[in-house]
């Protein structure tokens, strides 16, 4: 009986740790908006240094990278927006308003409004896509690229368009998700639903109910490719800045086969980790691991 109650006593100490944590991380995070072509776009930030940029994919907002801003705010300046469309954001109408151009731009006008004319930066899966688009469209702003889960677009493309493609049927979500009236079937509590703290899913809920689902599904109806789909042959612009990726290889909507051949649209060095058991939302799933990695590859790059 005694070693039982000891046994509750640690967790019960070992949660108001964590809380306390938590709570003195946020308190340590100030808030801000950028100005993008009269959209404002918050973010936020902690720490002191080279700025990192953090951006986040679906549905998430910029609470997501709360373990990375942690662990990386004693060498650098670490700010994580919430994309146009979700929580604090504005959220213009209209799917156009979520052209990848403008996703773009928004991350100048952060690096922008924090005083900077160039950034590390990283992005998760919507997040990952505009991470690439800059730094291939803006090699003189990229410092480094850290992606986490989504692999180059050459190569969702490529197994997108494969004969009998299982990276096709397991985007059949992307493909509901550009139907017309799409949202009509998301609910902030359904969207928060891969949160597994619930305090946490607590503040996720309350972010998605500032959020548009109108505007998330614009995300896919503007950017997501549409069958039939077809292998990118374009001419190559590769990512002049040295690249760190992250693969959760438990992801069911991101494929890890669209992972090769990432090497010949890179100039400089790639560093990829896959992470068995982890899933699509790696920077979660396998927090610890991602964080310290990061920490190591910036530190020798």
């Amino acid at each position: 009986m005694t070693s039982r109650w000891l046994g509750v006593a640690g967790v019960l100490c070992l949660s108001m740790g964590l809380a306390a944590a938590e709570s003195d991380f946020e308190s340590k995070v100030t808030h801000g908006y950028a100005d993008s072509r009269g959209v404002k776009i918050h973010y936020a930030s902690v720490g002191r240094g080279p700025l990192i940029v953090m951006i986040h994919g679906f549905p998430d907002f910029w609470y997501t990278w709360r373990n990375q801003m942690a662990g990386l705010a004693d060498r650098y300046q670490v700010v994580a927006i919430d994309q146009r469309g979700y929580n604090l954001s504005d959220k213009p109408s209209g799917q156009k308003n979520y052209d990848m151009a403008l996703l773009v731009a928004d991350v100048v006008a952060v690096i922008r409004a924090n005083g900077r004319d160039k950034a590390i930066i990283v992005g998760h899966d919507w997040g990952g896509a505009v991470a690439w688009q800059f730094a291939m469209h803006l090699p003189q702003m990229t410092d480094k690229l850290i992606i986490l889960n989504l692999p180059n677009p050459r190569g969702l493309m490529r197994e997108l368009a494969k004969p009998d493609s299982q990276q096709a049927k397991n985007s059949a979500y992307a493909r509901a998700f550009q139907q017309p009236d799409s949202e009509k079937h998301l609910t902030p509590e359904l969207l928060a639903g891969w949160v597994k703290d619930p305090e946490v899913r607590t503040k996720y809920v309350a972010a998605f109910q500032r959020s548009s689902l109108t505007a998330m599904m614009d995300y896919y109806r503007q950017n997501y490719p549409r069958q039939p789909y077809t292998e990118d042959t374009s001419p190559v612009i590769k990512v002049q800045a040295p690249v760190l990726m992250f693969h959760g290889l438990a992801d069911q909507y991101l494929l890890s086969d669209a992972l090769n051949g990432t090497w010949n649209w890179v100039e400089k060095d790639l560093t990829l980790v896959t992470i068995p058991g982890a899933g699509h939302f790696v920077q979660d799933d396998a927090s610890d691991l991602v964080t310290k990695t990061m920490r190591e590859w910036l530190a020798t790059h």
